[in-house]
């Protein structure tokens, strides 16, 4: 007799044993005896709590830290360590304190049960983390101390760590900065996202200006901030049966196809000046059978490892290219694979609590960052019905009163949708539980309390109108049908927030009119977004930072935490001294990034003229290519000028820096433009004095830390009622930079801050736009009539003046012929804007006060401002002290 074994489990992993502790979740809590004392759990207390330590405050303490780290983590010595070595050294030094508070802080969410909210983002552009951590902690000058007594300098070291390829755009910094405030808040906010091995990618420049995409290996050296948690693991299921169970329930088995393993990794955040350390989880994907050796004995090496790349490739790269049928599917595994996990992972870290499922809405918010996360909606019904047997009603009631979904756009084309033969063949049983949500949703109108159908209860308060019904169900009509993930987001959800003032009446007005009119004004409503003084202005401009803390005589501890303080700053834009004081500080800005340009593109910066900025993610709607158009006129109306004339110029350099989706070339073929454009430019002997252009590559947070404190002006320039609210352009106006932009997004409530004298307006207004593209469409005006100085530019790029002649014609006719984003429309009072700021700019006295002004009135765009009205209006969460 021997032991025997499944020939199916060979090669599958062996379950670890759990913690103690059970995962991560700390609900663990010390027994007490008779007299309600804590027992100690074992061994000696006394010998525990004299060997527990505490967080490194103290110099001594802190190089001591550094070097035990050198010595036994990197397993090095003083006579070979490099400024990486010396980086991954400090950074453990720098987590160890952080592990400490977030031990701290998870045992108090364990001990005080508070309701907690979990933001599912597939993006969370983080940024350098090092830098960021030793502010929050109130540290840095501590261990720049240390480091420089151990032979390093600090800042040689913060240059050592590469941004985590972790998002690409706003979205992705907007949960960034809502994290940060969570945790100076104290409000008990995880993060769910995912690992993304190789980011979206790193963008290079080929020696015909165009993009090229690099995987970027973010991951390359070891990642010093994250905690794997190996242990911590769910297994998520894709394609397959699901077989309705035919009980008179909507229940259903779902079995077969592919599993993977979630597997996670846990990213601390610190609050600024507080114990609390919050989380950010992102979950990696892992084969659940690993090497088949039988395949690989057997020849089939590529059948060995089929399924460990399969599972893999889920958490390969951020966005991965939908124009291919296996892109697209990768798209919506990546989506499942994220929030199933997440979702398993809250609902574990709940039953903790021993709390019935009816009280899931007392303990938890979901809040979906945009649609990327609205299978969790599906996913949520599916584990209450078919898990825990809840009947639809009961689980239906649970969901809606527990996810809330934020809309980041109004543009249809952005409004995500999934075939639904791609649905049923990826998530079978999720294809089914929407299908049972048109039917059977339980509407709670005021009109219809009962178990109604949902497009029969639409039908009975809208009778006759099928247009409506079109428009509101969630299967869109056509070949393929497709599931519209923005109305599940909206029907599944407790609450429906946009982002600006703007946007949110744009949402109720336009793309969820119909939802409005349905389910009622209350639940959709504004959250203006937000950005973190600490990173936007304590860490990316420390000397103004320093400015303001002198002249206000208020610690920045304080200021930092309630932004509004700073208007206190308006009294000394009469002040000549601090005016000189400011005047310097943004020159010394300037020519930091101009030596960043100089060591890294090896090319030379006049700082002495006006800096224009425009930093985002390449989208015609966004309109980088109004602005090189701009440029292009600015450069032929010097050309024109006499010597004499072109004295009186003010002189510019202009800088772009943003990424291109790699399947949208009209994106791309604007970069090629932008980058053909700055060599001539740069080099015309004639012009070269007044007008400069860079684009900077492989745009990052740390490269915006970098140009957003040096920028003059910065432009956002979006056509009207497209953008939703930007926040880009609070990090710059925050930094003293004025703002050239459209009446759109967020632009319109920064005006109302910081007074329409200090801002530069132009363009058509949004009830202009649809009249406007009608106009296009069905009445054409030839451009040369229109708008004769954009015809001319035109023409200039089509007779090849800066090379590649035909190129272009596909990005330039996207002008001639409809021009949907109004580039004719908008093009003469765009630089009529441009001339306002170079007047303005002249007056250089003039000019600092409005900068002052600007920074003065910019306390409302505080992310912490943001996080408290989505914890106080929405989530219903309170603070949660972590005491000492």
């Amino acid at each position: 007799m021997t032991s025997v074994i499944d020939p199916k489990a060979i090669g599958k992993p062996i379950r670890a044993r759990r913690h103690v502790r059970t995962l991560t979740g700390k609900w663990y809590l010390p027994e007490t005896d008779e007299a309600g004392k804590e027992k100690w759990p074992r061994g000696d207390e006394t010998t525990w709590k004299a060997n527990t330590r505490g967080v490194d405050t103290d110099v001594p303490s802190i190089t001591k830290s550094v070097v035990n780290h050198v010595q036994t983590s990197l397993a090095r010595q003083a006579y070979n360590l490099d400024n990486l070595g010396a980086y991954q050294a400090a950074a453990l030094s720098v987590r160890d304190n952080l592990i400490l508070n977030w031990n701290e802080t998870q045992l108090t969410y364990t001990r005080k049960a508070p309701k907690r909210a979990y933001y599912l983002s597939l993006e969370f552009l983080m940024g350098r983390t090092l830098d960021n951590a030793l502010l929050n902690l109130g540290l840095k000058e501590q261990y720049q101390e240390g480091i420089n007594k151990l032979g390093f300098s600090i800042e040689d070291l913060l240059d050592q760590e590469r941004d985590a390829a972790l998002g690409n755009g706003g979205l992705g910094r907007l949960a960034a900065c809502y994290l940060d405030s969570s945790a100076s808040q104290e409000l008990p906010v995880w993060g769910y996202g995912l690992r993304y091995q190789y980011g979206i990618f790193q963008q290079l420049i080929s020696p015909e200006g165009n993009q090229l995409e690099a995987p970027d290996p973010w991951l390359a050296n070891q990642n010093p901030w994250e905690l794997p948690r190996l242990d911590v693991s769910y297994e998520i299921r894709f394609y397959g049966n699901a077989d309705r169970l035919n009980d008179g329930t909507p229940r259903a088995s779902w079995t077969g196809g592919q599993e993977v393993l979630a597997i996670a990794y846990d990213v601390m955040i610190p609050g600024c000046y507080t114990k609390t350390t919050n989380n950010l989880r992102l979950w990696e994907s892992k084969p659940k059978r690993g090497f088949d050796l039988n395949s690989f004995n057997a020849g089939n090496y590529e059948g060995a490892v089929a399924a460990s790349n399969s599972a893999s490739a889920i958490t390969s790269v951020l966005y991965p290219n939908d124009h291919t049928t296996f892109g697209k599917e990768l798209r919506l595994k990546q989506q499942y694979f994220w929030t199933a996990a997440s979702l398993a992972d809250i609902l574990r870290r709940f039953k903790n609590l021993g709390k019935p499922l009816t009280e899931i809405p007392d303990y938890i918010a979901v809040q979906l960052n945009d649609t990327h996360p609205t299978l969790a909606i599906p996913e949520l019904m599916r584990i209450l019905v078919d898990e825990e047997d809840l009947d639809w009603t009961t689980a239906w009631n649970i969901t809606t009163n527990t996810i809330f979904y934020t809309n980041h756009t109004v543009l249809p084309e952005a409004l995500e949708k999934w075939p639904v033969p791609l649905m049923e063949h990826v998530l079978p049983r999720h294809m089914q539980i929407i299908y049972d949500i048109v039917r059977l949703v339980h509407t709670l109108s005021s009109a219809f309390l009962t178990h109604a159908y949902f497009l029969q209860a639409v039908e009975k308060k809208f009778p006759g109108d099928r247009d409506r019904l079109g428009r509101m169900s969630l299967i869109e009509e056509g070949y393929p049908q497709q599931v519209r993930m923005a109305h599940l987001a909206c029907i599944g959800s407790k609450k429906v927030n946009g982002v600006a003032e703007l946007h949110s009446d744009l949402v109720r007005t336009t793309i969820l009119k119909d939802f409005v009119e349905f389910e009622g004004i209350s639940k959709f409503s504004n959250v203006t977004n937000g950005i973190t003084p600490r990173r936007w202005l304590d860490q990316c401009n420390p000397e103004l930072s320093a400015l303001i803390s002198k002249t206000l005589k208020i610690d920045k501890s304080v200021w930092l935490k309630n932004l509004d303080l700073i208007e206190g700053l308006l009294p000394f834009t009469e002040d000549a001294a601090f005016r000189k004081e400011w005047a310097a500080i943004k020159q010394r800005n300037k020519e930091r990034l101009a030596h960043y340009v100089e060591t890294t593109l090896g090319l030379k910066i006049n700082t002495h003229a006006m800096f224009d900025v425009q930093i985002k993610r390449l989208h015609e709607y966004k309109r980088q290519t109004l602005n090189i158009l701009g440029v292009i006129h600015r450069y032929l109306s010097l050309k024109a000028m006499s010597p004499k004339d072109r004295k009186r110029i003010n002189p510019r350099v202009v800088f772009f820096a943003g990424k291109a989706a790699p399947a949208y070339f009209i994106a791309k073929l604007t970069i090629r433009l932008i980058v053909n454009v700055a060599r001539v430019i740069n080099a015309d002997p004639d012009t070269k004095d007044y007008l400069s252009l860079y684009f900077i590559p492989d745009y990052s947070v740390s490269v915006a830390e970098v140009l957003i404190p040096a920028s003059d002006i910065s432009q956002h320039i979006s056509t009207a009622g497209t953008e939703a609210s930007g926040t880009s352009n609070m990090k710059f106006c925050l930094n003293g930079g004025l703002l050239v932009g459209t009446v759109d997004g967020a632009n319109i409530e920064i005006a109302e801050q910081v007074g329409e004298s200090n801002v530069f307006f132009f363009g058509h207004l949004t009830p202009a736009v649809e009249d406007l593209r009608h106009q296009h469409r069905y009445h054409p005006v030839p451009i040369e009539e229109k708008c004769p100085a954009l015809a001319h530019v035109l023409d200039q790029v089509s007779a090849g003046l800066f090379g590649d002649a035909g190129v272009y014609e596909p990005l330039l006719n996207t002008i001639r012929q409809g021009d949907y984003y109004l580039l004719s429309d908008d093009f003469d009072s765009y630089m009529a804007a441009l001339d306002m700021v170079d007047e303005a700019y002249m007056d250089k006295e003039e000019w600092i006060k409005k900068s002052i002004r600007t920074t003065a009135k910019m306390g409302k765009f505080s992310s912490d401002r943001a996080i408290m009205e989505y914890a106080e209006s929405y989530w219903n969460l309170e603070a949660t002290p972590v005491t000492a």
